[in-house]
């Protein structure tokens, strides 16, 4: 898939993993639309990268996300490549000493991780359909969604955060099969821990503590080694259906 001279839409773009992402792909030659709520985007101000056009709406939102990937369309630019990054993480065990995990807290992680991320697959890929094919397979666009090694090894207080990560690494396979008509492939990256904005309050020796526990290279990932990883995954037409660890070979402990 050629990134030059594509749309693509971001979500989560204002920071961390979505900022990179936008602003590799807009190096690349991308026309780029990042979603993200307006509070994020009030906060990332003026450090918004050349080609990158942030568009504030709710990824669980029908009507906000139709209206961004429509401004999308509008462009003229075609839609091709679609990146989600948007998610929370809190936290909270199932049983504590506070009691029963609040359920209102478990359906906000689940809805905005899973359902969101579903939701602008859906509304996207809709629109990536309607493109001409880019060759002779018949190739339309690529997804690469967003999960977590939590997904596999959720630590303790991670219940809600590993559900909603699992339920993105399953969808993977049957959003490929689902799509491939359309010729439009569908891959996601598993993260380790990386240098995001959400690890920025925390002390020096509670990272190095964090750092400590990944083999190899000891260190946080970041962003834009994601990002790499995004642009790998659009410009390789056989990867499809995958799920990609980006860990340093890290399995998480219980705690």
């Amino acid at each position: 898939m050629e990134i030059q001279g594509s749309a693509a839409l971001v979500t989560g773009a204002a920071s961390g993993l979505g900022a990179a992402t936008a602003k590799r792909l807009a190096d690349a030659g991308a026309t780029v639309f990042g979603i993200d709520l307006q509070q994020s985007i009030d906060k990332a101000g003026d450090s918004v990268p050349a080609g990158v056009t942030l568009v504030p709406a709710d990824v669980t939102s029908d009507a906000e996300v139709k209206a961004a990937v429509d401004r999308v369309v509008e462009s003229g630019v075609p839609l091709r490549i679609v990146v989600n990054c948007a998610g929370v993480g809190w936290a909270g065990r199932i049983l504590s000493k506070h009691g029963p995990h609040d359920l209102e807290l478990f359906r906000t992680v689940i809805t905005v991780n899973l359902l969101g991320t579903f939701n602008v697959m859906r509304l996207a890929a809709d629109a990536i359909s309607r493109t001409e094919t880019v060759d002779e397979t018949g190739q339309r666009g690529v997804v690469v969604n967003t999960a977590s090694v939590a997904a596999f090894e959720g630590q303790i207080g991670q219940i809600a955060y590993s559900a909603s990560k699992g339920g993105v690494a399953g969808m993977t396979v049957p959003a490929a099969r689902d799509l491939a008509k359309f010729g439009i492939r569908v891959d996601t990256i598993a993260p380790g821990i990386i240098d995001t904005p959400m690890l920025a309050g925390v002390t020096d020796e509670y990272r190095a503590g964090l750092e400590a526990g990944v083999p190899f290279p000891s260190r946080l990932g970041r962003p834009d080694e994601y990002a790499q990883l995004v642009q790998m995954i659009v410009e390789h037409d056989y990867l499809n259906g995958e799920v990609i660890r980006m860990d340093g070979a890290l399995r998480m402990a219980p705690r």
